[in-house]
């Protein structure tokens, strides 16, 4: 969920030590030639303590990764494996990336500042490990239009270009490279169980679910679900809730992530790893984000099921753990969890009040079928007919009884909407990579935190933690 962050002192905590022996592997940072600050994100800084730091020693632990105070002595790399366009691979784990810190914030969650780009790990296999300039700043723009739009995503926390000329294949070589920090709420996956299924490991895989339990709590399981004291069971219900309100949000958003391996999903629910992303140009189910995805998996329309089916893999990782029925009674509950999640925050897009999901769903339906005719994009869409003005016919119709709750933001009376269309990301990007002019990227990101504040946080349904 989008949060105003608030500023908190820092506060180390590194419960992962405890699981370190199996989880991860302790490594170095690579050695970088030059330490260039990009990005200083203080407004996510200010909530774990680190907005304090001088640029000198912002680059001291975001680009040389110099340990922070009573933290992590070293790096780690964790270990998992995954479906990949769901054909498994063992082969996986943090190749060009490690967990870095974990801190708490003001209110004592814990969260993990985790690198992309930092070098090359125990499970680089052929890669280099590391990233280009151009992924750190797409990432940026991914992260700061999520976070506006209700999206519970990773933070892009610190971009640093390290002077290195990449060779890479889809893209304009060589080109500038960079490394990238994330905060986040964790950087456990669902390819993290598989591991432990396929190497059996029975008792780490016992501690797991304690770690996520604890780090991640959420609200209990319905009263009559089988086997809802059981800590796998628990942790299920957790993780098929948080990927039905995640894959809910995409789809308000008109985001398409573009790879949706179950190595990209995290169990706390958190969106991250933005690859071949894209919003919608038009209200169209079968765009795809990602040019090699040929069978079009992971399209627009296919994300709910993409992340129903990761939440099956994971069922099937704590069968080591449980038996079948309880997990199959927790997925049984992604459909309706979605189409909840869908509703209610439709409606908090479009600034009305929800009225229970069956209104909520014909004014979804509604909703789409004037996107499918008119041709408009989703950002225009919800912009025009904010609070119900400009409807007509049977959109109206289907707001009438809706009532338009308060807010009376500027941004409502700007012209258009905030957008991020892929023309505009080349734009900023080109404005960096023959001027080096971080101006555009700068005003864009103010403007995307605009667009934030005149949203305001997405309501969460009773009794959720």
């Amino acid at each position: 969920m989008r949060e105003e962050p608030q500023p908190a002192s820092y506060h180390p905590d590194t419960p992962i030590v405890a699981l370190a022996e199996w989880i991860g592997d302790p490594i170095a940072s690579g050695d970088f030639p030059e330490a260039t600050l990009r990005l200083r994100n203080d407004r996510h800084a200010a909530t774990v303590g680190l907005d304090n730091l001088s640029d000198e020693d912002w680059l001291r632990h975001f680009g040389r990764f110099k340990a922070l105070p009573d933290n992590l002595p070293q790096p780690l790399a964790l270990r998992y494996h995954g479906h990949q366009f769901r054909v498994y691979n063992p082969e996986i784990g943090d190749g060009r990336g490690f967990l870095f810190a974990q801190l708490r914030d003001g209110a004592g969650r814990l969260l993990d500042l985790g690198t992309k780009g930092s070098g090359q790990t125990p499970w680089s296999r052929d890669g280099d490990g590391r990233l280009t300039l151009k992924g750190a700043v797409r990432e940026i723009l991914a992260t700061e239009m999520l976070e506006a739009l209700g999206v519970y995503t990773s933070k892009t926390f610190s971009v640093v270009e390290t002077g290195e000329s990449l060779w890479r294949g889809d893209e304009p070589s060589p080109t500038r490279s960079a490394v990238m920090t994330r905060l986040s709420h964790g950087h456990i996956r669902i390819g993290t169980f598989q591991r432990l299924l396929a190497l059996e490991e029975r008792e780490h895989m016992a501690q797991l679910v304690d770690y996520c339990l604890e780090q991640f709590p959420g609200s209990p399981p319905p009263e009559d679900a089988p086997g809802r004291d059981e800590p796998a069971v628990r942790l299920m219900h957790f993780v098929v809730e948080r990927l039905a309100d995640l894959a809910a949000s995409w789809m308000v958003a008109g985001f398409v992530h573009g790879v949706l391996n179950t190595d990209n999903m995290n169990i706390s629910g958190e969106s991250f790893d933005y690859g071949p992303w894209r919003f919608l140009p038009k209200w169209d189910p079968a765009f795809t984000a990602a040019y090699f995805d040929h069978q079009g998996l992971y399209a627009f329309g296919r994300q709910p099921e993409a992340l129903h089916w990761n939440c099956g893999q994971f069922a099937i990782a704590l069968r080591l753990l449980t038996d079948a029925p309880p997990l199959i009674a927790a997925m049984d509950r992604f459909g309706p969890l979605y189409m909840e999640a869908i509703g209610r925050r439709w409606c908090w897009r479009l600034g009305l009040e929800s009225r229970g999901a069956e209104a909520d769903a014909a004014l979804v339906a509604a909703s789409e079928a004037y996107l499918r005719e008119s041709g408009v994009t989703p950002d225009e869409f919800f912009f025009r007919h904010r609070g119900k003005r400009a409807a007509k016919g049977a959109l109206a119709d289907a707001m009438a009884d809706y009532r338009a709750l308060p807010g009376n933001h500027p941004y409502w009376s700007d012209e258009g909407p905030q957008s991020m269309l892929i023309d505009e990301v080349e734009s900023i990007w080109l404005a960096i990579a023959e001027k080096d002019d971080w101006q555009p990227l700068a005003d864009k990101v103010a403007a995307l935190r605009r667009m934030g504040e005149a949203h305001g946080p997405v309501p969460t349904p009773a009794g959720h933690a």
